[in-house]
């Protein structure tokens, strides 16, 4: 049976908040969560962006069940791989094994702000690869050295390893990230419901990994209204990754996104309350084979509302997927 996941959208909500909507959600019987790691919004409308990695803190004390999930953070640029190795190992600890590493080649949108430029997709993807290494080598335990093209690491150790370290997952959009993913990882990270992605990861060692897909959704009893925040906070996602990727700031997203209509990001995203709507939407990632889709509900102060339609409406619709 496939799993319903909850995202924490960094990007629409406060720290305190969002931590308050994921134990919500393991009250509500989500059977996962995954948060984004950002350093800006996409657009200005959305309005926030917190530290991811103290919001797991906080969640991992706030919740007792569910699994966390980074979703995801990039480990290449802002963060070296030997600061996000140990972050992550805290991170399964203070969750009582319940976390799960997702990363990434990242956006220029996040990690412009340290100023090294932004490389194209080939070296990005040479510098997850070597964050990878580095990173489970750290969780093998005993000191790390690592010498490579992009990376260095000296006499590296984690004095705090869980005895379970976490499970890497790798994000993908084309055959050379879901070879990485698939020969790296312990588990495909995907935003599309695209079922070449899986065919590639399994070609690669995927095969038999888990797979985690993501959708956005906007819950409201108003659909105009869901339409309205739909297209006010999340036209940006209709750019497609190759342009999200290279954009570097909400204004830049701003000005592409100009000319989507609220009528098309109703055709892409379920709006309203028709159950059967949401349904149809998650219905592709299952029959393209992924194992776990986490929904993601638009706009930050409309968290509640949809959590406890989920527990009502939602999830026993879903379950029967």
């Amino acid at each position: 049976m496939v799993r319903i996941g909850y995202t924490m959208m960094s990007e629409q909500a406060g720290p305190r908040e969002l931590v308050g909507h994921v134990a919500a959600a393991e009250r509500a019987g989500f059977d996962f969560s995954v948060v984004s790691d950002h350093s800006f919004p996409w657009l200005d409308a959305q309005g926030h962006s917190p530290y991811a990695w103290s919001v797991l803190g906080a969640a991992a004390q706030a919740t007792s069940r569910i699994p966390l999930m980074t979703y995801v953070t990039c480990p290449s640029f802002r963060y070296h791989p030997a600061v996000v190795a140990q972050k992550a190992a805290t991170v399964q600890l203070l969750s009582e094994g319940r976390f799960r590493l997702g990363l990434g080649s990242g956006e220029n949108l996040n990690e412009h702000v340290i100023g090294g430029g932004w490389p194209s997709a080939r070296v990005r993807l040479e510098r997850l690869e070597e964050a990878v290494e580095i990173i489970r080598s750290l969780f093998g335990g005993g000191y790390v050295s690592y010498h490579g093209v992009h990376f260095q690491v000296e006499n590296a150790k984690l004095w705090d390893l869980p005895a379970e370290p976490p499970p890497i997952g790798v994000a993908v959009s084309g055959e050379r990230s879901c070879a990485l993913a698939g020969t790296h990882g312990d588990l495909l990270i995907a935003t599309e419901p695209k079922r070449e992605l899986l065919s590639a990861f399994d070609a690669h060692g995927g095969a038999g990994k888990p797979r985690v897909g993501q959708l956005p959704v906007c819950y409201d009893t108003d659909r105009e209204a869901a339409v309205a925040r739909a297209h006010e906070q999340f036209r940006w996602s209709l750019g497609g990754w190759k342009v999200n990727a290279e954009l570097p700031g909400p204004a830049g997203f701003a000005q592409a996104s100009a000319h989507v209509r609220p009528e098309d990001l109703a055709a892409a995203v379920p709006c309203g309350d028709d159950v059967e709507a949401f349904v149809d939407a998650v219905r592709p990632y299952v029959e393209a084979g992924f194992d776990e889709i986490a929904l993601v509900q638009i706009g930050g102060d409309r968290q509640d509302p949809f959590l406890d339609w989920s527990e009502r409406t939602l999830l026993p619709a879903l379950a029967d997927l």
